[in-house]
């Protein structure tokens, strides 16, 4: 898929290299790395729990709390600036390009 000026809707899964302090590094997508170029903006929503149909022992740990990342990427210093959006759903440990925007 091809990003355009308008925000592309995707639901797609890509490989994420984080740095040692826990922000994204790099994103893997369509067999090409996309390198960080900005800080990330990091946020978490929940699931409405009762909807997830989720069942877990007393624990396990957090079964609604969605992360996300909006971060800046580009393939190259002389390429246009992407901006990916990132999510991962409990208790996954994958991440998925929810959308792209910018870039040309």
């Amino acid at each position: 898929m091809t990003a355009t000026a308008n925000r592309s809707a995707l639901d797609v899964a890509v490989d994420v290299r984080f740095t040692p302090a826990g922000t994204p590094l790099a994103i893997r997508h369509e067999d090409r790395i996309w390198a960080a170029a900005a800080d990330p903006v990091h946020w978490f929503t929940r699931e409405a729990w009762p909807d997830t149909q989720r069942t877990a022992a007393v624990g396990d740990g957090d079964l609604v709390g969605i992360e996300y990342w909006r971060i800046q990427v580009r393939l190259s210093s002389n390429s246009a600036l992407r901006t990916f959006t990132l999510r991962r759903n409990p208790p996954a440990t994958q991440w998925f390009l929810e959308n792209i925007s910018g870039g040309g």
